[in-house]
């Protein structure tokens, strides 16, 4: 019976040995792809995109975003994207990069961004605001993210999207935590971030906007909250709105120290 119960445990113990050991070959084999995808990254296309329509004239008022001040002063664009989201006296409300996109196109271009709201992320001026927060974000590559944190209302919002971040709602009772508040989770092949430690994971919040391999496309923050919401089986959020930015606030504040990685490649 002895040898029995040894022999069982042994046949256990190289279970475990083969699991971990195909775990390890995967992990190993998914930072290969990444890094063989990171050679010609189709990103650069919509950076000389985002980096034209930031300089070209258009609109009503026949004016360019090079004043545009995105927290640095006007037309300051480096180093600005590792501070966002942040809260602009101007507006009077907190930012991130989209939205603070979206309030110098219709201020300083009279730009009509009603659509923004309305149409899908490939289309219209919304694609022209991922473009342009691509070319911002690689403006400030390798630099590491310190967002300010000063302000009550940038406090507020942290505390605000904390909440949502914990919030389990949803035919499957998800929340944001479910997939990103612990270390060495995965779903099929792909690693999940743990996005409430600090300094943050360059993988997570560090890395967006990102070119999506499997479908093709460029996806910003803004986006990639969205999806999050769809996939939970909430409500998607408008873009811009409250809810998004607070998150991103909350993932920004905790990426303190994590060095800009966008935009970035993925799956």
């Amino acid at each position: 019976m002895m040898k029995k119960t040894m022999l069982g445990a042994a046949a256990v113990a190289l279970v475990h040995a083969a699991a971990w050991s195909q775990d390890i070959d995967a992990s190993k084999g998914i930072e290969e792809y990444r890094a063989m995808l990171q050679d010609g990254n189709p990103a650069e296309l919509f950076e000389a995109k985002g980096e034209s329509l930031w300089k070209q004239k258009r609109g009503p008022r026949n004016a360019s975003l090079e004043q545009c001040d995105l927290g640095k002063g006007p037309g300051v664009v480096k180093g600005a994207f590792v501070e966002l989201p942040r809260f602009f006296p101007d507006a009077g409300r907190v930012m991130d990069l989209e939205s603070r996109i979206v309030w110098c196109m219709e201020k300083l271009q009279g730009l009509d961004v009603s659509e923004v709201s309305a149409r899908s992320f490939t289309k219209g001026l919304t694609a022209d605001v991922v473009a342009i927060a691509t070319w911002v974000a690689s403006e400030s590559k390798g630099m590491p993210f310190n967002l300010p944190f000063n302000t009550q209302a940038e406090r507020d919002m942290y505390e605000i999207g904390k909440r949502l971040f914990f919030m389990r709602g949803g035919p499957h009772d998800f929340s944001c935590a479910s997939c990103h508040s612990e270390d060495g989770k995965r779903i099929r092949l792909q690693d999940l971030p743990n996005l409430t430690k600090n300094p943050g994971d360059g993988v997570g919040f560090a890395a967006w906007p990102a070119y999506r391999v499997s479908n093709g496309q460029m996806w910003s923050m803004q986006w990639r909250l969205n999806d999050c919401f769809r996939q939970q089986r909430f409500p998607e959020p408008k873009f811009g709105s409250d809810v998004t930015i607070a998150l991103s606030m909350y993932m920004g504040v905790n990426a303190k120290g994590a060095k800009n990685a966008a935009p970035a490649i993925k799956r």
